[in-house]
């Protein structure tokens, strides 16, 4: 029988809870970043590009590319690498810069 790292290291997570993408329940682990809940949940792309509307998600998974930006509880530009995922998080795809709703 194959043993996880979770085994290997005797690891017990917290209880799991609910956040959202586009108003589809998601979830998450406690200690958990949005990226990795986002990726546990099988979504790979969560922005798109200003230029083209390409989709992107998480590249480098330490906060330098940039390429993992959400809008997170009606905050754009996130990077969700480093945000803490939270019960009852709402994560939006962002568009290009984020900021369409402000009119700029």
């Amino acid at each position: 029988m194959a043993r996880t790292p979770a085994d290997l290291v005797g690891a017990e997570p917290g209880r799991p809870f609910p956040i959202t993408f586009d108003g589809r329940p998601v979830t998450a682990l406690p200690g958990q970043s949005v990226a990795a809940a986002l990726w546990g949940a099988g979504i790979l792309s969560w922005r798109t590009t200003r230029n083209g509307g390409r989709p992107r998600g998480a590249f480098c998974g330490i906060g330098q590319c940039y390429d993992c930006l959400a809008t997170i509880n009606g905050e754009p530009n996130r990077r969700a690498c480093l945000v803490p995922a939270a019960p009852g998080d709402a994560i939006t795809t962002q568009e290009g810069h984020g900021r369409a709703a402000l009119g700029v």
